[in-house]
């Protein structure tokens, strides 16, 4: 095992963060899969200002406390389905390890942590993708799902895929907009939904804004989606998602 400059994952440093919650709905069935947990400031303040503050010598320590602030979060407000955890595959020194704090927080706030899902993304730059297969690989073991983010985004997601099928890909936003009318658009997620069907990994279609594009995706079969279509993130609280 390589320690990680000046890391401990045990003890999370306060970095002033809170969590909004963006629903994944299953439009067939007409409820909620899971909700995201989103990075904001302790004033609302958005991802990118958040991130921008985060250096290489905090990074490690940054991650352990959105994780942590995530599922404490999602167990104070009663989170009734899964929950999605963003994770930063190169804040990670020793999968087994930095486990122990995301492990701990499920059994003290009494959150299942087989309704815990992480997902990273595929533009994420990765030292070795072999490594990221032991992260997923580790993350399974201890019984959480996994997801490919901004599938079709970057050059690497089809190369990951060959090593390790996570439970679940997200089509990047880029794919979804407008396919109802974009013909490339649609070719593409055609053939991603045709990999996905065939490798037993569920699709959750984001992004999507418009009536047109979530009429498409429901016609082309893809049930979870995620967009302001259906509900904008909410700070430290979740509400009912009105299904059209």
């Amino acid at each position: 095992m390589s320690a990680c400059p000046g890391c401990d994952c045990r003890t999370p440093l306060n970095f002033g963060i809170k969590m909004a919650f963006q629903p994944i709905v299953d439009a067939s069935q007409k409820n909620v899969f899971a909700y995201e947990a989103l990075v904001r400031g302790e004033n609302g303040e958005g991802a990118g200002e958040v991130l921008g503050r985060v250096t290489e010598e905090t990074k490690y320590t940054f991650d352990q406390s959105c994780r942590v602030k995530a599922i404490e979060t999602a167990s104070r407000i009663e989170l009734p389905s899964k929950l999605s955890i963003n994770f930063m595959p190169n804040a990670i020194y020793e999968p087994e390890t930095c486990l122990a704090k995301t492990l701990s927080t499920a059994r003290k706030t009494g959150f299942d942590k087989k309704n815990i899902i992480f997902e990273v993304t595929e533009q994420e730059k990765v030292v070795s993708q072999d490594f990221l297969v032991d992260v997923f690989e580790a993350y399974r073991k201890e019984g959480f799902m996994t997801a490919i983010d901004d599938f079709g985004a970057g050059h690497s997601g089809l190369n990951l895929l060959s090593d390790f099928q996570p439970d679940i890909i997200k089509i990047d936003m880029k794919l979804i907009r407008d396919i109802d009318s974009n013909k490339v658009n649609q070719v593409l997620v055609k053939g991603i939904l045709d990999i996905a069907e065939q490798l037993g990994i569920r699709i959750i279609a984001e992004g999507i804004e418009t009536e047109n594009e979530f009429k498409y995706l429901q016609d082309a079969g893809v049930s979870l989606m995620q967009g302001y279509f259906f509900q904008k993130p909410m700070l430290e609280a979740i509400q009912p998602v009105v299904f059209r």
